[in-house]
């Protein structure tokens, strides 16, 4: 690096993680909100397998701000966070997810979540958007109307951007994603954040997970495809009729 950060940014950075630390509650409280909608939902209860939330530690931020203030000197760009746009720019302050079984199960999800944001007048900033490394999985979101944006680091998850009203300057980072998508998110994590691993056969093997947990993704979806058909094949032959819970 060719510049470093002067100390009056560094005292910037600092007092902003200061800022986060004193504001903390806020982020535990839409949290907390946030899960209570999650639990009461009928719908969501039926579909979802676990749930997960954090409030980002302080460390974690500070190192955040540090490697954006790098990127400000490297793209000659000023450096614009303050107290008052901190909670704005940058979303995953109070990080909550959401972990399905299988890929199909999505499409219900995000309408029962969409409701639950309108009802309670919650507004979604960004999203929903897949950001998904697999064709097969990109294909399958746009066909039901969602964005897509590819990630070389062979990451799939979708992210929302969320607001508890049109006042409030608290962002929460929502993640939906299936379970062996977070196998592979929750080993990366571990091994790449927040600096990347300078392990060569670490990286590849991380790698091979991600092609290893999306055919097993596959392979979950098509075990409940095949139930739902032989359910319905069972039924016809009893001249009954039932609507596919996994429709893709």
């Amino acid at each position: 690096m060719d510049k470093e950060i002067d100390k009056e940014q560094m005292n910037l950075i600092d007092d902003l993680v200061s800022h986060f630390v004193a504001k903390k509650n806020l982020f535990f409280i839409i949290l907390d909100i946030l899960n209570s909608y999650v639990d009461n939902s009928a719908e969501l209860k039926e579909l979802i397998h676990s749930k997960k939330s954090r409030v980002k530690d302080a460390d974690h931020l500070k190192d955040k701000l540090i490697r954006k203030a790098f990127e400000a000197i490297e793209e000659k760009k000023p450096f614009d966070y303050t107290r008052e746009n901190l909670f704005l720019k940058i979303n995953d302050l109070a990080g909550f997810r959401i972990l399905h079984l299988h890929t199909t199960q999505f499409e219900r999800i995000n309408n029962e979540l969409k409701n639950i944001f309108s009802e309670q007048q919650w507004q979604i900033i960004e999203g929903p958007n897949a950001r998904t490394w697999d064709d097969e999985s990109r294909d399958y979101f746009e066909s039901i109307g969602v964005e897509t944006s590819k990630n070389r680091n062979m990451y799939t998850s979708v992210h929302y951007i969320i607001q508890p009203n049109n006042t409030s300057n608290v962002t929460c980072e929502l993640q939906v994603r299936t379970l062996m998508e977070e196998v592979w998110g929750e080993v990366d994590h571990k091994i790449n954040y927040p600096h990347k691993s300078e392990s060569h056969s670490c990286r590849e093997q991380i790698k091979t997970l991600a092609r290893v947990t999306s055919s097993c993704s596959r392979l979950v979806d098509s075990i409940f495809s095949t139930h739902d058909y032989e359910l319905n094949r069972d039924n016809r032959e009893r001249g009954e009729k039932i609507e596919p819970k996994h429709k893709r």
